[in-house]
This record gives structure tokens, sequence and C-alpha cells, in this order.
């Protein structure tokens, strides 16, 4: 990847087009937003072949970052984020989640890049 400044922040181009980054979120994402976001959409594309291999596909899963937590003695420093999972599929078993949960983020490869620094809190709710 290459990122190239312009006015408002920097830009970069994707095989799916032009990614702004600004630390103003109107001229493009936050880079705590890019951070947070591939925590949560690692998790969920993880949690979705989890549940694929213990035989309870997802039909759908939905991620709500319910809290992000920074510290402004510390650059603003992400400490904290809390993941709610909305996960719906007529065969998702309650009693399997916790090792869902667990796999999930042992797998993530997002997550596993900052577990020693960002306490993720993860939640959950089947429909």
């Amino acid at each position: 990847m290459k990122f190239t400044m312009t006015e408002n922040g920097f830009q970069t181009e994707t095989s799916f087009g032009s990614l702004d980054i600004s630390s103003n979120e109107e001229f493009g994402f936050r880079p705590y937003q890019l951070l947070v976001s591939s925590i949560a959409v690692c998790s969920g594309g993880v949690m979705r072949k989890v549940l694929e291999r213990m035989r309870m596909p997802a039909t759908d899963i939905r991620i709500e970052v319910k809290d992000v937590v920074r510290n402004p003695d510390e650059a603003n420093k992400v400490e904290k984020i809390h993941l709610h999972f909305f996960i719906e599929g007529s065969k998702i078993n309650e009693e399997k989640m916790p090792r869902v949960m667990d796999l999930t983020m042992k797998n993530c490869s997002m997550a596993q890049s900052v577990v020693e620094s960002i306490e993720i809190h993860k939640t959950y709710e089947i429909k």
C-alpha cells in the first residue's frame, strides 16, 4: 500500500477505489475508526467460519461497536473496545456460544495483533 498526502490527510488507492484517511472525519475515515473496523469485521468473518465449522451456520451477523475507550493522556490511545454481535441462524446452539466467542478471538488476526494493548469486550445476542 502507498499513501499520498492530501490537503486534509492521506489517500490510498485500492482495488475497490480510493480510501481517504484524515484526523477530521469530514475528509475521510479517522485512523481509530479504521482500527476498530478492522478488529470488528475480522472478528465477524472468523465467527462466521467458526459457526460453519461447528455446523451452526449464521444467516446473518451484525456487529455493533457499543463503546470505544480512548485515553486522552496517552495520545488518545484506544484502550478498550466493546463489540456486540447480533447472530441469526436456526441452528445456533446457545451452549456452544462461549466456545464460539473464544475461538473467534483466538483466530482473528486483528484482535491477536492488539491483544496486549487493547481490551476487547465481546457480547452477543442470538436472534
